[in-house]
């Protein structure tokens, strides 16, 4: 039997196939009268959505590559396929598993084969032909391995007189493609956040080797590819780092931090460069484990990183010296280092087998992020300081209001962080593993600061520059 996703409900040929779409729209037709009916007398339709939609929907897959084909196994909560009317029988609904194989297929057109796409090469793979659909009890655990879940969906349907009402069971399918070869590189297009109000995708891929790839993510996160090139993942990776420095406020605020009292390439080369090999030192050895795995970590992280905005706006109002602002950045460039691999850490799997490839293009994004940052603000604060206020009033009050915000911030997430229970640590063989790593990256920081310590001592020496915050002396 084959089934695309490009079929429309009314070609049909199956006469019960039929009667269930025209059930399917002429229910679908009485919820939009009732949703218009209860706009126009404005009734609350939250209750009436909440039992279409679930809040929350978990859907499982493997995907797996074989000779010519592609097998799919998808396993979705019934819940979620609220506008197919399943037979039931008694109250308050237990399906007939021997009379709902028509519906499921249905179930499948209309919620799954559309809104999941998969590409060979970058080929849209097309004509789906479905092995199997079934229902899965609550309880059915198959879907732990490809091999438990392949046998549970081969096996004979549930018998009738199980008493399961319909929401509460599973919907499995397992589809196939046609592809050229198990060795080509294949990404996939899921867009099965319609489902639910949060949809959650635990997919695993199984290589031709055997080797499994898991993938978790939320909503649709667009074309992924489930074994990407070096090169495929190098570019998602830049554009990710770019990104994440364009939606950080707090990141750009620090870097503004940072501009303010300079406007001119000479000064920020020693504080802009302290940044970034700082961070670029932690954002490295999260690739290593040398991230704290407790739960108070990162609200840490985030306390300390609105703590080094506070710092840096208070310093540019009372005045600093410039042969020391590189090393005050250093030590804030290693916190916001950690603070970007807490995305990295939930995104590297999506590197494949490049995963050294892909923090660095991750970092190199974060670069490039900095660099706009840098070239839309100073020309701003050159032509502010010149035309609109007078250099050290401007620098105190943008001072202020960054400062201003940033403390709400640090007070907010300090709030957070004293609600977890930070313990005693454990002293056992993990603890020492753990602290070793933490001296080599104490080291590796040290070691770097030596050879910064001497290049900026021979730079502050042949190129002396001046800082407007020195006018107050600090």
């Amino acid at each position: 039997m084959n089934i695309t996703g490009s079929i429309p409900m009314k070609n049909f040929s199956h006469p019960v196939l039929r009667g269930a779409g025209r059930a399917y729209f002429s229910g679908l037709w009485r919820r939009l009268a009732v949703l218009v009916l209860m706009l126009l007398t404005a009734a609350p339709i939250n209750s009436a959505l909440a039992d279409d939609v679930p809040l929350s929907v978990s859907v499982q897959a493997f995907v797996k590559p074989e000779g010519n084909q592609l097998s799919v196994l998808l396993r979705v909560p019934m819940d979620a396929l609220g506008e197919i009317d399943f037979p039931k029988r008694g109250v308050p609904g237990f399906i007939i598993f021997s009379e709902a194989d028509d519906e499921l297929q249905l179930a499948l057109q209309a919620y799954i084969l559309g809104n999941i796409r998969f590409y060979e090469e970058g080929r849209l793979l097309e004509n789906p032909e479905v092995r199997n659909v079934r229902v899965s009890l609550p309880v059915d655990r198959s879907f732990e391995s490809y091999d438990l879940a392949l046998a549970n969906i081969r096996s004979p349907k549930i018998d009738d007189s199980v008493n399961l009402y319909w929401r509460q069971g599973h919907f499995d399918a397992l589809i196939s493609y046609p592809i050229e070869s198990e060795a080509s590189r294949f990404s996939v297009d899921s867009r099965l956040a319609i489902l639910g109000v949060e949809t959650n995708t635990v997919l695993r891929y199984i290589l031709p080797n055997g080797a499994e790839r898991p993938f978790s993510f939320i909503g649709n996160p667009g074309l992924v590819s489930l074994d990407p090139s070096w090169f495929q993942a190098a570019w998602r990776f830049i554009v990710m780092g770019f990104f994440h420095i364009l939606e950080g406020t707090d990141h750009i605020l620090f870097l503004l931090c940072l501009v303010i009292p300079f406007r001119n390439i000479r000064a920020l080369v020693p504080v802009i460069t302290s940044f970034t090999v700082a961070h670029s030192i932690t954002l490295i050895s999260s690739l290593f484990g040398v991230v704290p795995s407790a739960l108070w970590f990162p609200p840490l992280i985030e306390t300390l990183i609105a703590l080094s905005i506070v710092y840096m706006a208070f310093e540019n109002i009372i005045g600093f010296k410039q042969e020391n602002r590189w090393l005050v950045t250093f030590g804030f460039g290693l916190v916001h280092g950690f603070g970007f691999s807490f995305l990295l850490t939930e995104s590297m799997q999506f590197a494949g087998a490049h995963l050294l490839t892909s923090l660095l293009a991750f970092n190199i994004g974060v670069e490039l992020g900095q660099l706009l940052v840098l070239c839309l603000v100073v020309p701003l604060l050159v032509v502010m300081f010149r035309y609109l206020v007078a250099e050290r009033m401007g620098v105190i009050i943008l001072s202020a209001l960054v400062a201003h915000s940033a403390w709400h911030w640090m007070a907010e997430r300090w709030e957070v962080l004293t609600a977890y229970d930070i313990a005693f640590p454990v002293i056992n063989t993990a603890f020492y593993a753990s602290l070793t790593q933490w001296g080599i990256l104490l080291m590796v920081a040290i070691s770097t600061l030596w050879v910064m310590q001497n290049l900026f001592g021979r730079f502050f020496a042949t190129h002396p520059v001046e800082a407007s915050g020195e006018s107050t002396g600090a």
